[in-house]
C-alpha cells in the first residue's frame, strides 16, 4: 500500500436541487412553466432544508434539457445572486444512470453483502456499473446528507473499525449518534495523528452545516490514539471512557472463576450508581472485595477499573454522554458484515474511502425491517427517526432528496483547529 492519504476525489460544487414527485406528475408539470413553478414552491415551503441559501429572494427559470439515456426533461432555475441550479426529479438517478425504483431494489441487497455479480445476475448491467452507483455517495458530505432538521448532537461515540486493504491493516475511524453514522474515514494507521486526520473530516463536514459547532462528549474505548485526536480537535471536550469495556477486559480473563458471577453482579453494581457519591461507595467495596477473592491478571483488571473512578464519576456531570459504547457497537457489526463480505478492501486508500464513506451514507437511510419500524414509531430508517421527516416512500428517492444541495465534502486542513 502506498504512502498515501485516506482522501477521496474533490468534485466541484454541485448546483442540484432533488425532489420527491412521481414520474407521470412530473411529466404533466415539467413542460407547463406555472405549474413547474408551482411545484418548486410548495416543496420549498414543505422541505426548506433541501434548497440552497439565498432561495427565499427568488428565482426564473433558466432553461431546460432532455437526457439521451433516459428521455426525461429538467429545468435549471436561476436564482438572484446569479447561480444557476438543475431541479431534478427523485425518480431518476444522478447523471441519468437509471430509474431509482430500479437501482433501490438492487442498492438494497447490497445491505445484506449481495456481491456485484450477484445483482448482475439478477439485474443486469455490470459489476462496474454497481459499483459506481454504490460508491457516488461516498462523495457526498456525511453530515450535512443525515442532519437536516436538527442541531448537530454534542454527545458522540467514536472508535476504529479494523480491516484490510491488500493485506495490510488499516483503521476505519467510526463516529456514531443517535443511531446513526457521521463519519467512517479510512485510516492508514492507528497513531494519533493519523487518526485527527480521519476524525478530522468529520469535524470539517459538521462545520460545514453548524460553522460553531463543538461537540460536548465523545465515548471512546480508551485507546491513546483515539482519545489523543478527539482532543486535538475539539480542546474542549469531554473523554467518556467505555464502561463495557473495563468490565470485558475483566470478563476475557475470568470466565472460569467459580466466584465470576459475584464478581459481575458487583462490576455492573458500580456501573447501575445513582450518584456519584453512590460510585465511589461501591467502588471502594469492589476493591475490598477483588483483593481478597481474586488473584493474578483477573484482580489487576479490577483493580483498574477501580482506579478508574475519576473517570465513571463524569457521567453525573454531563447526563447526555454515552456512558457505554453499545451503540456503536450494533453499528460496527452491520459495518463490519459489509466490509468482511466485501473481502475487506483493495486497491487504494482512496478507492476503500470511497466505499466505506458510502456504507455509512447508506446506512443511514437502508430501509428497516417490519419489526423495528414497528419498534421506532414506524420511522423507516435512523435518519428519518432523528429528523423526524421522511421525504419519500421509496428508501433511495429519500437519500436522494436529502442530498439536495447538500455541501461537498471538502479536503480536510492539514492542521484542523
Amino acid at each position: 500500500m502506498t504512502n498515501e492519504t485516506a482522501t477521496t476525489p474533490f468534485p466541484r460544487e454541485k448546483h442540484t436541487i432533488i425532489l420527491p414527485i412521481g414520474q407521470e406528475k412530473y411529466e404533466q408539470i415539467v413542460t407547463a412553466p406555472p405549474k413547474f413553478r408551482a411545484w418548486i414552491d410548495k416543496q420549498y415551503r414543505l422541505n426548506p432544508e433541501v434548497f440552497p441559501q439565498d432561495f427565499e429572494k427568488g428565482y426564473k427559470l433558466h432553461d431546460k434539457n432532455t437526457s439521451d439515456k433516459t428521455g426525461v426533461m429538467t429545468r435549471r432555475i436561476e436564482l438572484r445572486n446569479g447561480n444557476v441550479w438543475t431541479v431534478r426529479p427523485s425518480f431518476v438517478m444522478p447523471y441519468m444512470t437509471g430509474y431509482t425504483e430500479d437501482v433501490a431494489k438492487a442498492l438494497y441487497l447490497r445491505k445484506y453483502g449481495v456481491p456485484y455479480e450477484g445483482l448482475v445476475y439478477v439485474f443486469g448491467k455490470d459489476e462496474k456499473y454497481w459499483y459506481r452507483i454504490e460508491t457516488q455517495f461516498g462523495r457526498e458530505n456525511i453530515v450535512a446528507t443525515t442532519i437536516k432538521t436538527v442541531k448537530i448532537p454534542e454527545d458522540l461515540l467514536a472508535d476504529e473499525h479494523h480491516s484490510w486493504i491488500n493485506g495490510e491493516k488499516i483503521a476505519i475511524a467510526t463516529t456514531v449518534t443517535h443511531g446513526v453514522v457521521l463519519g467512517a474515514e479510512v485510516c492508514p494507521g492507528f497513531s494519533k495523528e493519523e487518526l485527527k486526520e480521519g476524525y478530522g473530516v468529520f469535524a470539517t463536514e459538521a462545520k460545514q452545516v453548524e460553522t460553531e459547532y463543538v461537540p460536548s462528549t465523545v465515548n471512546t474505548d480508551g485507546w491513546g490514539g483515539t482519545i489523543g485526536a478527539w482532543l486535538a480537535l475539539f480542546p474542549t471536550i469531554v473523554v467518556i471512557r467505555c464502561f463495557l469495556h473495563a468490565w470485558l477486559r475483566i470478563r476475557e480473563r475470568g470466565k472460569k472463576l467459580t466466584n465470576f458471577f459475584e464478581l459481575g453482579e458487583r462490576v455492573w453494581n458500580v456501573y447501575y450508581s445513582a450518584t456519584k457519591r453512590v460510585m465511589g461507595q461501591r467502588i471502594r467495596r469492589l476493591r475490598e472485595w477483588a483483593m481478597k477473592h481474586v488473584s493474578g491478571v483477573v484482580q489487576e483488571k479490577t483493580l483498574d477499573l477501580c482506579d478508574k473512578d475519576a473517570e465513571w464519576s463524569l457521567w453525573y456531570d454531563n447526563e447526555n454522554a454515552y456512558t457505554t459504547s453499545n451503540e456503536l457497537d450494533r453499528l460496527m457489526r452491520s459495518q463490519n458484515r459489509y466490509v468482511d463480505r466485501g473481502h475487506h478492501f483493495h486497491g487504494t486508500l482512496s478507492s476503500a474511502n470511497l466505499r466505506s464513506r458510502s456504507w455509512a451514507i447508506l446506512h443511514n437511510y437502508w430501509d428497516w425491517g417490519r419489526r423495528t419500524r414497528s419498534a421506532n414509531e414506524g420511522c423507516r430508517c435512523p435518519a428519518e427517526r432523528l429528523n423526524g421527516k421522511r421525504y419519500a416512500d421509496n428508501w433511495l428517492e429519500n437519500l436522494l432528496v436529502a442530498t439536495s444541495a447538500t455541501p461537498k465534502r471538502k479536503k480536510p486542513p492539514l492542521n484542523p483547529p
